[in-house]
């Protein structure tokens, strides 16, 4: 092989170890990212203060380069900033909600502050045939349509669209649906409890309007929970849309296995 092949080759073999080399210690520092992002949320920093990178790098036998990564990514999620003097601290918090039981946004989030909701529109509309289908109402009948920002000691958490039969909708319009869960209306309205809940996670992304009342970046992930709930005799009376800022909530439940 020519004297010139031979170091382009040698030259191209380092490259690709130094890439892969790289990629290792991103795909490390996600990693590590996602064990501290767990402690973050799961409050295993009391003090508020992470460890500083060598005592990181020591317990989860990593290099300081891939720690820095690692809370570069944190930072970029907003959960932690680094302060000159201090160290790298938490800044942000997610809270909790539960996905193994039915249960209102203030009701889940009891322990964490006040829930206060700002009804933005509430009436009659026509229901679409998907909305319909789903409520079991004849297609175009009227339905009441909610619209309510919710947030979580002030700051807004999520942005709530529900949908409700009009025979228990018109009873809801004289209800105080800024400090009450809907659900709890439709118990008392209904005089009985609900029964479940048929759900849908995933992430999308933030439409403008989306955006704009829940103050976050547009285009920004969101979390979106449909969400059809059942009286205890089956009867289908609340299908929401609720988008949910991804920075301020985390989903939990708890699974069992059945074959």
């Amino acid at each position: 092989m020519p004297t010139e092949r031979i170091r382009d080759h040698a030259g191209q073999g380092a490259t690709t170890v130094a890439a892969r080399r790289r990629r290792l210690r991103a795909d490390q520092a996600r990693q590590l990212a996602d064990l501290l992002r767990h402690q973050v949320l799961a409050g295993g920093f009391p003090t508020g203060t992470l460890p500083h990178e060598t005592a990181i790098g020591a317990d989860y036998r990593t290099s300081r380069n891939t720690v820095r990564q690692a809370l570069d990514l944190l930072r970029a999620e907003g959960l932690v900033a680094r302060l000159p003097g201090v160290g790298t601290v938490v800044v942000a918090e997610k809270y909790p909600h539960g996905l193994d039981r039915l249960m209102g946004l203030a009701e889940t989030l009891r322990e964490h502050g006040r829930v206060s909701n700002e009804v933005r529109s509430a009436g009659p509309v026509a229901a679409p045939a998907p909305v319909a289908e789903r409520l079991r109402v004849p297609v175009g009948a009227d339905v009441l349509y909610i619209e309510r920002l919710r947030r979580l000691n002030g700051l807004p958490l999520s942005l709530d669209l529900t949908y409700i039969p009009l025979d228990l909708g018109t009873a809801l319009l004289g209800a105080d649906l800024e400090n009450t869960d809907v659900f709890r209306l439709l118990e008392a309205i209904t005089g009985q409890p609900l029964g479940h809940a048929e759900i849908t996670l995933e992430a999308v992304n933030a439409d403008a309007h989306s955006a704009t009342v829940l103050q976050a970046p547009r285009g920004s992930a969101v979390l979106m929970l449909e969400r059809l709930t059942h009286l205890a005799d089956g009867r289908p009376v609340d299908l929401e849309f609720i988008r949910f800022r991804g920075d301020r909530i985390t989903m939990s439940g708890l699974l069992r296995r059945s074959l």
